[in-house]
């Protein structure tokens, strides 16, 4: 299928006939279908605060060598290794010191035979000088015996002048860092399709990028639809329900690289509902909903947009299918707007809803991301259970486990129903039963799709 088109919101969903697809769609042809649907964002220049979870479009090379110059790795003193040579407790090197050196120091004294400066961690090395020694390797400029800390300038006998005696000897170099010891000028410092995390950030920073051009990250409206629903914190009235999906579904958002925006549930009405997305458009790269995707009386997501589309343009609005899958058999796809945005219809049951993202709508995500793996990690794993595990024949089912790395073996947690949400927030894991399978043996390897 090519990707769902309209160019506006229409509401015919009450004179034109609703098409029904008996076709029963496996996950595999679902989602390569969203995949060759979903491209990705245009790239945008953005300085480096609002670039992080973006994603490079290209190669960042290095312009300065990090560190610039040489510079001190520790609080001491700059020495000429001559001058500490074969120091020690009993006898040692007395120097002059002629002046301080603190980070972002610009006029550095040049240290001399029988001279030192004292030098403050992150300072750049003065000329003359060959190494660095902790101040805990000398007296501090007391004459009191080994110090402790660096005295502050203003209380330094002498301030930046007077006499050091250091107690050991040091090697050239010693506890410098060397010019373009972290990298060279020239270097390739970040690669086309990294995702900027704070690391990545930090280190554009340090080679002077102010900006960098990415893929924004994607915006993702969700919206629940139930007149059941009620907000977490109200009084539930009589066959009443807290809305937990839009919740669950935007947290999954955030978490795979979204920037996502919840609305409050929408009641079963499919007026409402149309409006609603309507206005959540001008926000979207890609709109979310779960609920009313299945076959009752008032499924309202099937109903206010499976006869939404453009008369002019054929396989236009959005799809309802039912999918090969335990959860999440009902699904809908397709795009929405004059700007022609993706919608991704989900079921209602928290399970099903929670593994359709799981396995449609975060690989979509990245994908709007520019990222080239768009799948969560898949291990192999040995089943442990009690007892042999049924699967409806023909369907590809999703357990809800916790998978043990280091044992290399998976167990269920809770039982199969699409409703039972406490074992979901204690799985890490999905179990992957294949369509052939009614009945899995514990020892049995399968296939398992890491979420945790």
């Amino acid at each position: 299928m090519s990707a769902r088109r309209c160019s506006a919101l229409s509401s015919t969903a009450e004179s034109a006939p609703v098409a029904r697809h008996e076709q029963l769609w496996s996950v595999d042809e679902h989602l390569a279908d969203i995949l060759a649907a979903i491209h990705p964002l245009e790239p945008i220049e953005l300085q480096l605060p609002d670039a992080q979870g973006c994603v490079l479009v290209e190669d960042v090379t290095v312009p300065v060598a990090l560190p610039p110059f040489d510079n001190s790795s520790m609080d001491g003193y700059a020495v000429r290794t001559a001058d500490v040579a074969g120091a020690t407790d009993e006898f040692p090197a007395v120097l002059t010191v002629v002046g301080d050196v603190a980070a972002g120091s610009g006029d550095l004294p040049e240290v001399g035979p029988g001279e030192t400066a004292r030098i403050m961690t992150g300072a750049p090395l003065p000329p003359g000088a060959e190494a660095v020694v902790p101040v805990e390797w000398t007296d501090g400029g007391t004459g009191e015996g080994p110090a402790t800390s660096m005295r502050p300038a203003g209380d330094a006998p002498g301030g930046g002048s007077g006499e050091v005696r250091v107690y050991r000897s040091i090697e050239a170099r010693g506890h410098v860092r060397a010019q373009g010891s972290d990298v060279r000028a020239g270097d390739l410092a970040l690669r086309a399709g990294t995702v900027l995390g704070p690391s990545q950030i930090g280190l554009l920073a340090a080679i002077g990028r102010g900006s960098v051009r990415v893929r924004p990250r994607p915006r993702v409206v969700v919206l629940s639809t139930g007149s059941e629903l009620v907000q977490p914190g109200e009084q539930l009235g009589t066959g009443q329900i807290y809305d937990s999906n839009s919740f669950a579904l935007t947290a999954a958002a955030r978490d795979a690289g979204a920037i996502a925006y919840r609305v409050g549930a929408v009641t079963d009405d499919a007026e409402t509902l149309r409006a609603t997305i309507e206005d959540q458009l001008i926000r979207a790269d890609l709109l979310v909903t779960t609920g009313g995707v299945s076959v009752g009386a008032y499924d309202v997501v099937k109903e206010a947009l499976s006869s939404v589309g453009d008369e002019d343009e054929p396989g236009s609005g959005i799809d309802f299918r039912k999918l090969a899958m335990q959860p999440g058999k009902p699904q809908g796809f397709g795009s929405i707007g004059a700007e022609h945005v993706p919608l991704l219809a989900l079921p209602g049951n928290p399970v099903s809803c929670y593994v359709s993202f799981e396995l449609f709508v975060r690989p979509a995500i990245r994908a709007l991301m520019g990222l080239e793996d768009v799948h969560r990690p898949t291990v192999r794993a040995t089943l442990v259970s009690d007892k042999p595990l049924s699967s409806p024949s023909g369907r590809r089912q999703f357990l809800r486990a916790k998978y043990d790395a280091e044992a290399g073996t998976i167990a269920p947690v809770g039982g199969a129903g699409s409703h039972l949400v406490a074992a979901l927030a204690h799985a890490d894991a999905l179990a992957v039963v294949p369509e052939d399978a009614v009945s899995v043996e514990p020892g049995t390897e399968l296939d398992v799709v890491l979420i945790g």
